[in-house]
Order: structure tokens, then C-alpha cells, then sequence
């Protein structure tokens, strides 16, 4: 059991999906109190799994798109020491196939709604003069790779990250976000099921030669967020198989060469 985690109450959203389910079960077996926010109301199952595993764990079910809502969770998890900023979902893939609505619907799961949770939690987080937010951003952040308004709104984290640890720092509040490219969840199952090749093409362009698994995406959270990291905050830092270091495809058209 980590001691940076026994004993602290850790706020995890998107708690029901492939990653958050992840993230909750890691920092659960770390000893730590799981607040695991969720607008589906899967979480409220997922965390009754949890409990009967032993793991301390309380679910909310609330679209942090809505101020509230999220201010109401946070309340009901009492002190919260850690916020992982894990939710967020893309639904238009191409500028052509995005309204206006749909432009708006992204930045909010997205952008909009980590903000609100940074927003309800930091108030307590200055009054204890400590505190760790770890915003889970994309490599969509740093890179054109389609869903545009995705994109913009983790390319938008990453800013609200710095101005977090900037503004907050003298509160020993550390900010920082992890950049994850392709992830093995339960969404690319979809995706093999029309078209089965489809890791074995995106393969190709990572350095590692694969995707990223959950828990990898979970060791660098977890480091962040804990005494480990006492010095780094305002970092953004991809987990993404070396997808960022370059064109790996493209490098190997250039030089004729399988490096």
C-alpha cells in the first residue's frame, strides 16, 4: 500500500469508463478513498463491485458539463485531495460532421467540465494548503488527429493546466496533465468489430510497436499525484508509446529504412 494515497480521498470522474474504471481500482488498492463521478449511472454498479472487493468507494451519477451537479458530488465526498480529471468523449470526428451543438456538446464534456470540478474542489485545497490535480488530456492536444472539438478542448487543458499550477502553486496545489494516446478499452472492441485490423494499422505509427494499456496510463497519474512529484506541477506529459516523438511511417518512407 502507497503511503501518498492511504488515508486521502481521491475524486475520479468518467469512473465508469474503460480508463476510469482503471484509475479506480488502482488508487483503491492503494489504500486511498474513492469519490467516482460518473454521468451514467453504471458507476453506481461498478462501485458496488468495487465495495464488495474492499475498496472504500462512494459514486456520484452527474454530467460535469453542469456546475451544480458537480459542486453537489464533490460536496458529498467531503475533503478531496486528489482530482483526476479522467471524463471526456468525442462525437464529431471531421470539422464538415460538426455543428455548432456538437462543437459546444464536445467542449463541455470535455474542457468545460474539468474546469467545474477544478472549480468545486479548489476552495478546500487552498484552505488545507495542499492539494494534486491530474487532468487527463489526449495527444489530440498537441497533434491534428481528427475529432476537432476534442481536440481544441484538451488542446484547451493543457492551458488551464499551466494557469492552475501557476496560480495556485503558492497554496502547495500542484497541477499537471497526461497526454495518453490510443488506449486498449472497451471502445476499440467496437471498433474491431467493424473493422478487426484496425489496432494492427494504428500500430504502426507508435515507436513501441502497440497501444497504451490502461494501467500504464495509471502509473503515470499515480505519480503525479503523489509526494514523488513534489516538484513537478504545470507538466504535460504524453503516455503514448512514443506516438509524439515523430512520424515514425513517415520517417521510414523517407529513409527506406525499418528502424
Amino acid at each position: 500500500m502507497s503511503a501518498d494515497f492511504a488515508g486521502k480521498t481521491i475524486a475520479i470522474t468518467g469512473a465508469a469508463g474503460g480508463i476510469g474504471q482503471g484509475l479506480c481500482r488502482f488508487f483503491g488498492q492503494q489504500g486511498a478513498t474513492i469519490g467516482a463521478l460518473d454521468r451514467s449511472e453504471a458507476v453506481l454498479a461498478f462501485a458496488k463491485s468495487l465495495k464488495d472487493d474492499g475498496i472504500a468507494i462512494q459514486a456520484a451519477v452527474a454530467d460535469i458539463a453542469k456546475p451544480d451537479a458537480v459542486r453537489a458530488a464533490m460536496t458529498a465526498f467531503g475533503d478531496v485531495h486528489i482530482l483526476i480529471n479522467n471524463a471526456g468523449l468525442s462525437r464529431h470526428p471531421t470539422v464538415a460532421s460538426t455543428d455548432p451543438a456538437g462543437w459546444e456538446e464536445d467542449i463541455a464534456a470535455n474542457l468545460n467540465g474539468a474546469y467545474n470540478c477544478a472549480h468545486a474542489v479548489l476552495p478546500q485545497m487552498v484552505e488545507r494548503r495542499g492539494g494534486a490535480i491530474v487532468n487527463v488530456g489526449s495527444v489530440n492536444g498537441l497533434h491534428a488527429l481528427g475529432d476537432p472539438a476534442y481536440s481544441a478542448a484538451k488542446a484547451g487543458m493543457i492551458a488551464m493546466t499551466k494557469a492552475l499550477a501557476m496560480e495556485y502553486g503558492r497554496y502547495s496545489i500542484r497541477a499537471n496533465i497526461v497526454l495518453p494516446g490510443t488506449v486498449r478499452t472497451p471502445l476499440w472492441d467496437a471498433r474491431k468489430v467493424k473493422n478487426p485490423d484496425v489496432l494492427k494499422r494504428l500500430e504502426r505509427w507508435y515507436p513501441l510497436g502497440r497501444i497504451v494499456e490502461p494501467d500504464e496510463v495509471a502509473r503515470v497519474i499515480a505519480f503525479l499525484a503523489s509526494d514523488a512529484a513534489s516538484a513537478v506541477t504545470g507538466a504535460a506529459i504524453p503516455v503514448d508509446c512514443g506516438l509524439m516523438a515523430g512520424n515514425i511511417v513517415m520517417a521510414r518512407e523517407i529513409t527506406l529504412e525499418e528502424f
